[in-house]
């Protein structure tokens, strides 16, 4: 059982909605205590979360990211694209941008990205390409984002040849290994990728 203060922190809402939602009867608490102190089972926890609709008012979420922090101007590019796509759509809309890997995922970014999906606040995430979100396992985090009602909408969804995908996937992987070394290592983790892309580009 969670006090009625946890199960408002655990949900992203206030005690003083729970009292509301408690009085008007859209969410009953398990049980009320002769003191009047309200609490909450693990099962309406999960019930809440898969039925989004109990929510007030759902956002979509333009999710920006770049590799560096010298790609800022690249960043600030995709965030205009992205701003006036869900601007001509007519969303009400916030805007998440991350500075670092697509194969990161402890970014501060996406995981505030995360958590407001999994609290039902999100109606849709917008991302300019597929990779900006996760460059890996894209397809398992859909499935989460559908499972709280939240969809992903990809902006410019070209499909990319196996090679260009496999070049993009060898990049993002090298450039993790190559902040952890240091020296004549790192140099050659970083001259690996500018190969890469080089051989990419001329393609």
């Amino acid at each position: 059982m969670f006090s009625i203060g946890k199960f408002a922190k655990m949900i992203g809402v206030t005690p003083k909605t729970l009292r509301e939602w408690d009085k008007s009867g859209k969410f009953v608490p398990a049980l009320v205590k002769e003191n009047g102190y309200r609490y909450y089972t693990e099962e309406q926890l999960y019930a809440y979360l898969r039925k989004p609709a109990i929510q007030q008012e759902r956002i979509t979420i333009g999710y920006c990211r770049v590799s560096s922090g010298k790609q800022k101007g690249d960043l600030e590019r995709q965030i205009e694209n992205v701003k006036a796509f869900m601007t001509a759509r007519g969303y009400s809309f916030d805007v998440i941008t991350d500075i670092g890997s697509g194969i990161n995922y402890e970014k501060r970014g996406l995981l505030s990205l995360v958590d407001l999906v999994i609290q039902g606040k999100v109606e849709r995430v917008v991302i300019l390409y597929k990779d900006r979100l996760v460059p890996f396992g894209f397809e398992w985090l859909s499935h989460l984002f559908k499972r709280f009602g939240t969809e992903i909408e990809i902006i410019d969804n070209a499909e990319k040849t196996e090679e260009q995908e496999l070049v993009e996937d060898l990049v993002q992987i090298v450039m993790v290994f190559s902040h952890r070394l240091q020296g004549k290592r790192a140099n050659k983790a970083r001259k690996l990728v500018k190969e890469l892309l080089a051989d990419d580009l001329s393609e």
